[in-house]
């Protein structure tokens, strides 16, 4: 099945993609323009600077950059404790994020309930780092701990939404995540991530499954 999907969206995967991301990249920034001054000045007036927080993580083929987020947590936070490294890889019943995360201010809060602290992504679209739609970036502590299937959600680029997101977002395990982006990995095409984009607006606007 992998190898058929791969055939089937050879012209989409190496031409029709990175078109997509990249129109939808420039209108996406455009139309989001007022509301980040907006975010701007209320994150200087509640939490001062730095406006955003920079962090590596991994992108296609184990490659690392650099992500950019509004930051949506105090300065002074601790990073939390990530799971131990293991031959078997990441427990599928890991959880990254939860609701009870003291680190984050209410106005950041707010923000990712929105996923507005990721609208600065929209630039590691631009750059090539990222898609629109793929799954969605690891810290290297997560991926460097894979294993063989696991690592499969690498073979494409790490997206600003993908299945996961519009399927739980933060309340499904690390098991589920890996089982839906593998079934992206193997069967993306331009309909099913314009399904995904449209299915994420009314996902956010319902505000479900962020911390």
């Amino acid at each position: 099945m992998h190898v058929q999907a791969t055939e089937t969206n050879t012209f989409y995967g190496q031409y029709g993609k990175r078109i997509f991301d990249i129109v939808g990249a420039f209108l996406l920034l455009f139309i989001t323009i007022p509301l980040m001054l907006a975010i701007f000045l209320l994150l200087l007036m509640t939490t001062g600077r730095p406006i955003f927080f920079k962090q590596i993580r991994t992108g296609s083929d184990h490659q690392r950059f650099i992500i950019w987020k509004l930051r949506t947590m105090n300065i002074q936070a601790i990073p939390m404790n990530m799971p131990a490294m293991c031959a078997e890889g990441i427990p599928d019943d890991y959880y990254y994020k939860t609701d009870q995360d003291a680190r984050i201010t209410k106005v950041g809060a707010i923000l990712r309930k929105l996923s507005i602290d990721e609208i600065p992504q929209l630039i590691n679209v631009l750059k090539g780092d990222m898609s629109i739609v793929g799954p969605r970036p690891e810290v290297p502590t997560i991926t460097n701990a894979y294993n063989t299937l696991q690592s499969r959600r690498l073979e494409v680029k790490p997206g600003l939404t993908g299945l996961a997101q519009i399927n739980g977002r933060s309340t499904i395990s690390h098991g589920q995540k890996i089982s839906y982006d593998i079934q992206y990995v193997d069967n993306y095409s331009f309909w099913l991530d314009l399904k995904i984009v449209v299915k994420t607006l009314f996902v956010v606007l319902a505000r479900t499954g962020a911390y």
